[in-house]
């Protein structure tokens, strides 16, 4: 006999697959950013701190919308901040077209500024959603499986880029120089339009997704109408040390996330001698350990507690980025692309075990979580900055110090339970 759970979740069978494409589609835009790096690096002669406000301006969009994006979401409903999320990531994919017509890279930033603007909405909504939709028990491995969607995204985002926006062809300060001055426009002018056609293509896509989500009935009515937060302040949070604890573990996480994916194609052709089209395919590779990853470490969580388990891909998530910003060359790429197999399980179980037993808080906290997600433009800038002052290799170390921050988390949750006084409310 069906549970009143089970049925809510048949009922809702249509919104809760779209929410799941969500994991995708952002895993696309997210990880489109990493070939723009090395695009825009050739395309506007880029130092790597300056190919880093791909990444800042792109993360401060999540950083400043994530507390609108969750008023909205309380006051209309999850269906209202996913169509608005939607219509945002839209738009901003379309804002390529100009951008590259204007050759211009500030244009390109407010485009990504747009699109993470957009994104902001859809994930300080999905992820909740997928933890409310089910057994309490089971939000950790529930939101593992529908994030699983989100590394076939990364991979297609980095498929997309390697085939459709990356030319193969790059050149040296002393060929640039060798140039007339009309050659070198010309080159600069191509490779700037290469992102045009696969933007415009994404963004109509999404918008298509918006029109759907417009049609599906969403659990907004129901939730909301009798949201226990509903006198409740959002100030309450900062009393709960646990979900503090996560919300800085989660930006020292995605720092760490972004700036290794961010710079994977740099440092292949820094210690391996890769070109750009050989070096994205070791970002693909690393794409592909991160899926694995994703499954294998879900799978696990049936006997495993996501604390220990976060406790352990953490601990090895350290040792291979300390190797590659010790060791260097063909070793430390291949420990850097094996880091990301133990990436994979990080962002959404310190998620899951900082909103556990928030009860009525747990909308607020969900925003309190997705706003740390800053830690991918200030990691991936002082990396950048690292980078210009030493060498790719040296600013591996800077995630490696990150990943220390999610064990001592990890730890910390694997010797406590939920925040006092909290857990009797229980999981929403």
């Amino acid at each position: 006999m069906e549970t009143e759970t089970e049925k809510r979740a048949i009922s809702y069978a249509p919104a809760i697959a779209l929410t799941v494409s969500l994991f995708f589609l952002w895993g696309v835009a997210n990880n489109l950013n990493d070939i723009l790096i090395a695009q825009f690096k050739k395309a506007f002669v880029l130092s790597d701190f300056g190919t880093s406000f791909v990444q800042q301006v792109f993360y401060l969009g999540y950083f400043l919308l994530a507390i609108p994006a969750s008023f909205v979401m309380r006051a209309k409903g999850y269906k209202a901040a996913i169509v608005t999320g939607l219509l945002l990531y839209g738009v901003g994919a379309l804002l390529f077209y100009p951008a590259a017509a204007a050759s211009q890279y500030t244009l390109f930033l407010l485009a990504l500024f747009v699109i993470a603007s957009g994104l902001a909405f859809l994930e300080t909504s999905a992820n909740p959603l997928m933890t409310e939709l089910g057994d309490p028990a089971g939000a950790a491995r529930r939101i593992n499986w529908a994030q699983a969607a989100n590394p076939l995204g990364a991979l297609t985002g980095i498929w997309i880029g390697r085939n459709f926006i990356l030319s193969g062809i790059h050149h040296d300060e002393a060929a640039l120089a060798a140039m007339g001055e009309a050659q070198r426009l010309e080159y600069y002018r191509v490779e700037t339009l290469a992102v045009q056609g696969p933007y415009l293509l994404l963004g109509l896509i999404v918008l298509g997704f918006a029109i759907a989500a417009m049609l599906i009935r969403f659990p907004a009515g129901e939730t909301f109408a009798q949201d226990e937060t509903k006198g409740r302040r959002f100030s309450e949070i900062f009393g709960k040390p646990r979900l503090l604890f996560a919300a800085v573990a989660q930006f020292f996480y995605v720092g760490a996330q972004v700036g290794i994916w961010s710079y994977t194609i740099r440092y292949a052709q820094q210690n391996a001698g890769l070109g750009e089209k050989a070096a994205a395919d070791m970002l693909f590779a690393s794409l592909v350990l991160f899926a694995v990853g994703r499954f294998a470490g879900t799978a696990l969580m049936s006997r495993i507690s996501p604390a220990v388990l976060l406790a352990v891909f953490a601990a090895a998530s350290l040792v291979l980025t300390g190797i590659a910003g010790i060791v260097g060359g063909e070793t430390g790429l291949y420990a850097l692309v094996a880091a990301s197999f133990f990436m994979s399980i990080q962002f959404p179980t310190i998620f899951a075990l900082g909103v556990e037993g928030l009860g009525p808080l747990r909308k607020w906290g969900s925003s309190l979580i997705v706003m740390a997600i800053i830690g991918g433009a200030a990691l991936t800038g002082l990396m950048g900055w690292t980078s210009d002052k030493t060498s790719m290799t040296t600013a591996m170390l800077v995630p490696a110090a990150a990943f220390a921050a999610i064990f001592a988390f990890a730890w910390h949750c694997r010797k406590a339970g939920p925040d006092a006084g909290v857990q009797a409310s229980g999981a929403r």
